[in-house]
């Protein structure tokens, strides 16, 4: 066999082979015959004329994003730089537009994002930037939709992912933020502070109000032992004066004892003599004769008071008119 003829069908098979190309899913290729547009062919196993028909590009028909950092001026001066995040894709049935209309799609896409953001953020405060960045966002997409459908891209999504003021207003707003929080916790540890001293007094309150109603009820019942005791001392001939004298002598005594037991008491009880009860209820007994005789001598007086003046009403009388006055012309 004869070089030639070899050569010749090598030449035939490369020329055969490459008649045939595959495309990949989600990617459409432009062909051209003799440098000008002839077809789109989507994904598979496609073929062209060698030689005549040549693969001009490839379009990726795949969600892309373009992350572009701007940095622009609020409407209180403060500089802050933005990255807003673009997601696109081409329209699968503009291919042909977005191929041959457009060079390079992402500067062009940058150049919008550029546009909107420097027109909008300068009409904001930075506060109001960080709350309405969603509009931000609205607005980019919604020019960039009208600008590029025309050149067969479709505008997914814009997102405003992030905003980074200069590093002395952060610091500014970190002091400001912190004192804001200092103030509410300081205004929180206040109003603990009056819970706890409210609480407090309440308790203290019903405390000293529980401890003053035992002490009554203890009294109270002091005295009803006291009027049983002399009852039964009165049943079996002794009188009532000798019986609060040994009641008050026995009470003396139990106290002596009380203060004796515990041996780390430094309480002193004066007088501590045995005639020291007698002396305490001769005293009482004085004293409550005493108080009865002035409360009488005010009665008395009162009493004497209260007749003189009903007298001294009777004694007046007031003029009494004419039974039948005549009257004199």
């Amino acid at each position: 066999m004869d070089i030639p003829l070899i050569i010749f069908l090598v030449f035939g098979l490369f020329i055969f082979l490459s008649s045939f190309f595959t495309v990949k899913q989600q990617s459409s290729v432009i062909i051209e015959r003799f440098g000008k547009f002839l077809s789109v062919r989507n994904s598979g196993l496609q073929l062209k004329i060698p030689l005549i028909d040549r693969i001009a590009g490839r379009v990726n028909l795949k969600i892309q994003q373009l992350d572009v950092i701007i940095e622009t001026k609020t409407k209180d001066n403060v500089f802050v730089k933005m990255k807003v995040s673009v997601q696109f894709k081409v329209i699968q049935e503009k291919v042909y537009d977005a191929f041959y209309k457009l060079e390079y799609p992402h500067d062009q896409i940058t150049a919008y994002v550029f546009d909107v953001v420097r027109a909008e953020v300068p009409k904001l405060k930075l506060d109001d930037v960080f709350e309405r960045k969603d509009d931000i966002a609205i607005a980019v997409k919604r020019e960039l939709n009208e600008a590029m459908t025309t050149y067969g891209y479709d505008i997914i999504n814009t997102l405003v992912t992030d905003i980074d003021p200069d590093i002395q207003v952060k610091n500014a707003m970190n002091r400001i933020n912190a004192a804001d929080r200092e103030k509410t916790a300081a205004e929180f540890e206040a109003e603990s502070s009056r819970i706890r001293i409210v609480a407090k007094a309440k308790a203290e309150a019903e405390s000293k109000r529980l401890q003053g109603q035992g002490i009554a009820d203890q009294r109270r019942e002091i005295a009803r032992g006291l009027v049983e005791s002399v009852e039964v001392l009165n049943r079996v001939g002794i009188n009532s004066q000798e019986a609060s004298a040994l009641i008050v002598v026995t009470q003396h005594y139990d106290t002596l004892q009380a203060i004796g037991a515990d041996a780390n008491s430094n309480l002193i009880l004066l007088p501590n003599s045995p005639q020291a009860g007698s002396d305490m209820l001769n005293n009482m007994v004085a004293s409550f004769s005493a108080s009865n005789q002035v409360g009488e001598m005010m009665k008395k007086n009162n009493k004497k008071l209260k007749t003189k003046t009903e007298e001294h009403h009777t004694d007046y009388q007031a003029p009494q008119p004419p039974e039948n006055p005549e009257i004199e012309i």
